[in-house]
């Protein structure tokens, strides 16, 4: 059982979270009965906080517009900024690695030792992937706050050959691939939905304007947002690993879709569960020699779906490995 000054604050960091908790919720949370939980809210009021009682079944919630105290984290809140803020050094914005860094050793001298090796163990494995691309953080902060307030966006766009076009677009949805930042958008010329990566986007601004605040120096009107037929994150994934190719083939993979997300990155294969021991994966080539060979090292048993030439390819190619394989007399 928590002692009394632990356990409000304990308390004080559960009512932080902008949620309603029942008194039999934050009785179980602490180890006691209903009975010290009220008791334990009447202290909280009584040192200031508002603790306002919601209608119907008891519970409570901190009331909005009081001096917060210091933020109160619980071991697993602690690792998971710690290793939050570790990756976000890692690059990916431009210009936050050393906030990040910074951030990162306030909150590591905070640590009670415990939870400091702790962190100081996952610090020592994790490193970021090179090959990403970097983001300024003030593009990267307009087009989220255009999408959030459902504005239209306009801007340049560089293309995979360096051609530059117009846009004008409803943004959706921001994605993180974990190389890029991808937006997801309904470009209003072309009435389709687009993925752009946003190390890409130059945003237009009038002369007058820049980016420090972010928003109305370069949205457009407001929309009603339409409505996506599938997941932005899948929609994003499958845009990127198969609509750029000349092929785009469909695998039926004989294992769950646990297993194979741990070998095939959203940005070369779109994934999707079928039932609890098979998935759907979706990828894209030039070549369908390449695409029926990427599939096959992974090692996964599958079957070809389609289309038609790469199941006939397929064939073909596993007709020629037989042969390979057969024994010579």
């Amino acid at each position: 059982m928590w002692e009394t000054s632990a356990r409000l604050l304990r308390l004080l960091s559960l009512l932080q979270t902008p949620r309603d908790w029942s008194g039999a919720e934050l009785a179980e949370r602490l180890g006691v009965d209903g009975r010290t939980v009220r008791r334990d809210i009447d202290k909280l009021r009584g040192l200031g906080y508002p603790v306002n009682a919601t209608p119907g079944v008891p519970g409570y919630r901190l009331g909005a517009g009081v001096k917060m105290p210091p933020l109160l984290l619980d071991d697993e809140e602690a690792v998971a900024v710690t290793v939050g803020l570790r990756t976000a050094a890692g690059g990916g914005v431009a210009g936050i690695e050393e906030a990040s860094l910074r951030a990162l050793g306030k909150l590591e001298q905070l640590l009670p030792s415990r939870l400091r090796h702790r962190v100081a163990g996952l610090n020592a494995v994790i490193t970021a992937m090179p090959g990403g691309s970097v983001v300024d953080p003030d593009v990267l902060a307009a087009v989220a706050s255009a999408t959030h307030a459902h504005e239209q966006l306009r801007f340049d766009y560089a293309g995979r050959d360096g051609a530059s076009t117009r846009r004008r677009t409803e943004p959706h949805r921001l994605v993180h691939s974990g190389r890029h930042w991808y937006l997801l958008a309904w470009d209003l010329d072309r009435e389709d939905w687009r993925n752009f990566r946003v190390d890409r986007l130059s945003l237009r601004v009038p002369a007058e304007g820049g980016l420090s605040s972010h928003r109305a120096l370069f949205a457009g009107p407001k929309f009603s947002p339409r409505e996506l037929p599938e997941d932005p994150g899948l929609h994003v994934s499958r845009g990127i690993s198969t609509g750029v190719y000349r092929y785009q083939g469909e695998f039926l993979l004989r294992v769950p879709l646990a297993v194979a997300a741990v070998e095939i990155s959203p940005t070369v294969g779109a994934l999707e569960a079928v039932d609890e021991g098979s998935c759907l994966l979706r990828a894209g080539s030039n070549s369908l020699d390449e695409l029926a060979l990427y599939v096959a090292l992974f090692g996964f048993p599958f079957e070809v779906i389609g289309p038609p030439e790469l199941v006939a390819r397929v064939g073909e190619l596993a007709e020629m490995l037989t042969t390979a394989a057969a024994p010579r007399s």
